[in-house]
Order: structure tokens, then sequence, then C-alpha cells
């Protein structure tokens, strides 16, 4: 569940809200003065992130030491064809995601080992 919480209230509630994030996974975006500007993301999330970003930084430049011949209008057409068939993949793999994190399913994913009294171990 991703919610919204004051700084002030994330300053003073900082462990309750780890607990949330690390054993539930859930997230939480932090305001100022009612603007979002930061979040605190399960860390796993996060390196999932920063491998994304890195390989589409690296891709790019692949993509464009490729292209650095090419006509302008070729480039293009094959820049929005690859950029289509990641958009699809990418709503996919967010699909599969959601659907692994759906409660009571006989096949849902769930990261955390529980105890007989509904507690992480």
């Amino acid at each position: 569940m991703v919610r919204e919480a004051p700084a002030m209230m994330v300053r003073q509630n900082l462990g309750e809200l780890l607990n949330q994030i690390q054993y539930r996974g859930d997230s939480v975006v932090i305001t100022k003065s009612g603007k979002r500007v930061a979040a605190l993301i399960d860390i796993a999330l996060f390196e999932r992130l920063r491998a994304l970003d890195e390989d589409h930084t690296r891709l790019r430049a692949e993509l464009a030491q490729a292209l650095s011949g090419a006509p302008l209008k070729e480039g293009n057409a094959l820049i929005s064809e690859a950029q289509g068939d990641t958009e699809a993949f990418g709503r996919m793999a967010a699909l599969l995601t959601q659907i692994d994190r759906i409660p009571n399913r006989v096949d849902a994913w769930d990261p955390l080992a529980w105890d007989e009294h509904g507690l992480p171990q």
C-alpha cells in the first residue's frame, strides 16, 4: 500500500514506518508543506529501480552509438518500434507483480514467513 505522510510525522514515527515497509511491503510518500518530496520504499524495490536505471542508461548509449550513422527518419522508426515493445512488456510485468500480491489466492507469492499469531518470523 502506498500512503502519504508529512515529514514531521515521518520523523516522529520512523521506526514504525520502516517496519511497515519491511514487513508489509508498504511505501510512504513524504510530503513537506503538502508537496511530495521523497519516498520510503522497500530495499528490494530500490535495488530493482537502480538496476533498471543503469540498464536504461546503458541501452541509451548503445542505441545512440548504433544509430549514429542512420538517417533520422529510420532511426526514429526503430526507436518507436522498440519503445512500444518495451512499454507492453513493462505493463505485463506490472500486472503479474500485482497478481502475485493479491491475498487469498492459492498461487499468491508472499516473501515473508508468518507464525501462527500472524506475525512475520
